[in-house]
């Protein structure tokens, strides 16, 4: 089940970064609460999350299937002097493992609900036990923001839905609010997110 749209190449393809350089604020506001060393970033698209996260110490690795945003990653990951094992695949498909990761990172990944709900699963497997899982996306409430995300309701979710999707974690965050989301020039202003925090039992 092929996921990948190519306007996300076509996006990438720009020489400035769509999304900026720098990391989500949710993210960084709650870094300190994800768990180990290895952590994988889903939907990465030109790098800025994941150079963060190694720029704290994290082993990461990092998957989007768009090579042109792999290709920007790297770029900023070498200006930054840090490494990170990027990975160009659709997540429709990709194999995220049994029990690998401490934690796995998820911002503002676009995917429709049949492939988001089984990436999901395969995330609550892919964790280790005490591992976390981070997240923030678009609730269905930023269709009438229209500050990013697109105008597919359909690749965005509830507070509820995140937690169906997921079930196995234990949620010591989950919430839905508006907040400024200024990240580069097409996420840009206030918008409708939800977040969460999910440890595996």
């Amino acid at each position: 089940m092929m996921n990948f749209d190519p306007m996300w190449d076509v996006r990438f393809a720009a020489s400035d970064y769509a999304y900026g350089t720098e990391p989500n604020d949710f993210l960084k506001a709650k870094v300190k609460q994800l768990k180990g060393k290895r952590v994988l970033s889903l939907a990465e698209g030109e790098g800025r999350n994941a150079v963060y996260l190694a720029m704290q110490g994290f082993e990461v690795t990092a998957v989007d299937a768009s090579i042109k945003g792999i290709e920007k990653a790297r770029l900023l990951a070498e200006a930054m002097n840090v490494r990170v094992r990027f990975i160009q695949a659709d997540l429709a498909e990709f194999e995220l493992g049994t029990e690998q990761w401490d934690s796995i990172v998820s911002i503002f990944a676009p995917f429709a609900k049949p492939v988001r709900a089984q990436l999901h699963q395969r995330v609550v497997k892919a964790l280790k036990p005490n591992g976390v899982f981070l997240t923030e996306a678009y609730s269905p409430e930023q269709i009438q923001f229209g500050t990013g995300g697109g105008s597919d309701v359909e690749t965005m979710l509830s507070a509820t839905q995140l937690a169906e999707e997921l079930p196995g974690l234990d949620w010591t965050h989950l919430e839905q609010l508006e907040r400024p989301v200024l990240e580069g020039q097409y996420h840009t202003g206030l918008a409708a997110v939800v977040q969460g925090i999910g440890v595996k039992p």
